[in-house]
């Protein structure tokens, strides 16, 4: 058990209190980086542990989150007393008016739509689309005439189309030019 004991590293005490004290002993008038902080702490207290930057890392990071530490300028410093409170980025929130009393608001309505009334009577029908005597909705397509070979349509009235017309939906296939049977020869 003796050696267990003798083994064991010396306790070292928290992150935030060597900080503290590497800050306030380095003195620096711009403030101390990271590398002289960590410096510092390894001379003072000697070996650490394996993840030492990692763990100076983060604790330095959390106190400046907190408001412990002023990161400026790549160095970190003690925040001044005297300095107004830092604001994030953006607009600044509205300031909260106090609120009235819990009695003088109404109770709030449930969500969704509100149920149907059984004892109300029934509406009358819409009488918009009933009264001109066309139907509801888009009109249908009606068919272009077809055209014969000189160009005069054959067909005058225009015909609704259906599914099964004779012409296919897209694009139409190109049509490849008359292949020239005569050769011209030149003399």
């Amino acid at each position: 058990m003796a050696a267990e004991e003798i083994s064991k590293p010396p306790s070292l005490p928290p992150y935030p209190e060597m900080i503290w004290s590497a800050i306030a002993a380095l003195n620096e008038t711009g403030g101390s980086n990271k590398t002289s902080i960590a410096k510092y702490i390894e001379s003072k207290y000697g070996d650490l542990l394996a993840g030492n930057t990692a763990l100076l890392s983060h604790h330095l990071n959390r106190m400046t989150d907190t408001g412990e530490l002023v990161f400026c300028k790549n160095n970190y410093m003690k925040p001044d007393p005297n300095a107004p409170p830092k604001r994030g980025r953006g607009r600044p929130p509205k300031p909260k008016d106090p609120i009235a009393p819990a009695a003088d608001l109404p109770p709030a309505r449930p969500r969704g739509r509100p149920p149907k009334d059984p004892n109300a009577p029934p509406k009358p029908p819409k009488a918009t689309a009933a009264g001109t005597g066309r139907p509801r909705g888009r009109p249908r397509k009606m068919a272009r005439p077809a055209r014969g070979i000189t160009g005069t349509p054959t067909a005058t009235t225009a015909v609704p189309m259906t599914a099964g017309s004779g012409r296919p939906r897209g694009r139409p296939p190109k049509v490849k030019a008359a292949v020239m049977t005569e050769v011209s020869v030149q003399n």
